[in-house]
């Protein structure tokens, strides 16, 4: 799964990963909105790595979170979705507006190998100072360079260079910053 190679979630030891996650998330979706050290803590548990003053606003959701790195002053709105079969790696000061969607999952095109069961990750990069407009979706592969803004709405297919604003679906680089 990690090599980017075709893998079955119902592997038992992936199954076993996927639960652990599922239930670390129930605890930290129903955790008290007051109790920032509680959800910090849980998300310690469930993340690959955390760094200072995260904040997460549930809903959260993610499919093992062990494949999650997330820097300094991380900030998910609402709603975050990240689908983890792959390393995700987000950087410092990276901020997404509510119901942003990093998608590491994908599936085959070849139909027939699609009916196998089988599923492909391919990992996801997003840099330092990135500001993920509402909605966003990052799809499977993309790198998004440092001091860039994805506008509302986008479908973010392929990388994107440090330091523009970018929109769009298929998202685009707009200008530069």
């Amino acid at each position: 799964m990690l090599a980017g190679e075709l893998y079955l979630a119902s592997d038992s030891e992936l199954a076993a990963e996927a639960m652990r996650a599922r239930e670390l998330l129930q605890q930290f979706n129903q955790t008290a909105a007051a109790d920032r050290e509680g959800r910090r803590a849980i998300l310690r548990q469930l993340l690959g790595q955390v760094g200072e003053q995260p904040s997460i606003v549930p809903p959260f959701h993610c499919d093992y979170g062990i494949h999650i790195s997330i820097g300094d002053r991380f900030y998910m709105n609402y709603g975050g979705v990240i689908l983890d079969c792959n390393q995700v790696e987000i950087g410092d000061d990276v901020l997404c507006a509510p119901y942003v969607q990093i998608y590491a999952a994908t599936h085959p095109t070849d139909p027939a190998v699609r009916l196998t069961g089988r599923e492909l990750a391919l990992p996801v990069k997003i840099g330092n100072n990135v500001w993920l407009g509402g909605g966003v979706i990052v799809c499977p592969g993309v790198t998004i360079g440092d001091n860039t803004t994805i506008g509302a709405g986008s479908v973010v297919t392929k990388d994107i260079p440090a330091n523009v604003v970018a929109a769009g679906n298929p998202c685009r680089v707009i200008r530069s910053v």
